[in-house]
């Protein structure tokens, strides 16, 4: 008998204006987009340490892998905070899949996570 069975997706509520959502209940996390500054350029300037902290589909799957491991608290709902993001058009294409996938985390990502609204 297979024990596995498809999980359903978890829901994504992006957040672009600052200060825009409501208190979170213990079964949504809660992921924090910072702004490109920091590297000596200004923001929106091309950086690929920049572009990892940004990357909203690599740290959704670190999120996932790390709480099916146990290193973080299980969760059901995600609240994506962009509201520091420049360009939050980015973002949206990675979540709805307008985006190329680049590894298998990506496609990942798309069967475990779906943007609301």
């Amino acid at each position: 008998m297979n024990n596995h069975r498809k999980l359903d997706p978890i829901p994504v509520t992006l957040v672009t204006e600052p200060n825009r959502f409501t208190a979170l209940d213990a079964d949504t996390a809660l992921l924090r987009l910072p702004a490109n500054s920091g590297h000596a350029h200004e923001d929106g300037a091309q950086c690929i340490a920049c572009a990892m902290r940004t990357d909203v589909r690599a740290l959704l799957f670190d999120m996932l892998e790390g709480a099916k491991q146990g290193l973080r608290p299980a969760f059901k709902k995600v609240v994506v905070d962009a509201s520091a993001v420049p360009d939050v058009s980015v973002v949206i294409a990675a979540l709805t899949g307008k985006l190329p996938a680049q590894a298998l985390r990506d496609h990942t990502v798309a069967r475990s996570f779906y943007l609301v609204g």
